[in-house]
């Protein structure tokens, strides 16, 4: 994927020992400053339990507000319906990480009537979300929890951080891709 054109998204988790891991912000990093923009809120009350519901809200960046951009209801750690915002679609989580075969090491998952992948990179930490051509047009780097997104993918970016985040949930709390 060509860095000149994308742009980077660093997911900023609560560092709280009590924080839950569906409480986080993504600010959009500016080229070569270090000023951000908070472009998404997630917010996910800290209960303990495992069910309850994460509400995402996006910086719409001409008026500075922000604004409902989805929910995600949870039933279990595993098991969840994602609703997007304006599109009103409602989404199950096993629609949002598909995999082919049990031993896949990608999960798929469609937006704006194509689909794309995620797969895990060689060094089974980092992430890349593919087109159906297999052009990436999103990578995650664990290390500095930056997703770097090429102008392809700014027409589903809600999907991405979303089915990124997803990703990273169940690599941390089911101890499986």
């Amino acid at each position: 994927m060509s860095t000149a054109d994308s742009f980077v998204l660093q997911f900023v988790f609560m560092p709280t020992i009590d924080a839950d891991m569906r409480t986080f912000k993504v600010h959009l990093l500016s080229d070569g400053s270090p000023q951000t923009t908070e472009l998404y809120r997630f917010h996910h009350p800290v209960t303990g339990l495992s069910h309850g519901l994460t509400t995402f809200h996006r910086q719409n960046l001409t008026t500075n507000i922000f604004e409902t951009a989805g929910q995600i209801e949870w039933s279990s750690d595993y098991n969840a319906t994602v609703h997007f915002g304006l599109e009103e679609a409602i989404v199950h989580i096993r629609d949002l990480r598909k995999a082919k075969k049990s031993s896949s090491r990608s999960r798929r998952f469609k937006a704006a009537g194509s689909e794309y992948k995620w797969k895990m990179a060689s060094d089974s930490v980092d992430l890349s979300c593919v087109d159906s051509r297999g052009k990436v047009i999103a990578f995650w780097n664990q290390e500095q929890s930056n997703l770097l997104v090429s102008p392809k993918g700014e027409s589903i970016l809600d999907r991405l951080v979303v089915t990124c985040f997803l990703n990273l949930w169940a690599l941390r709390h089911l101890g499986q891709w």
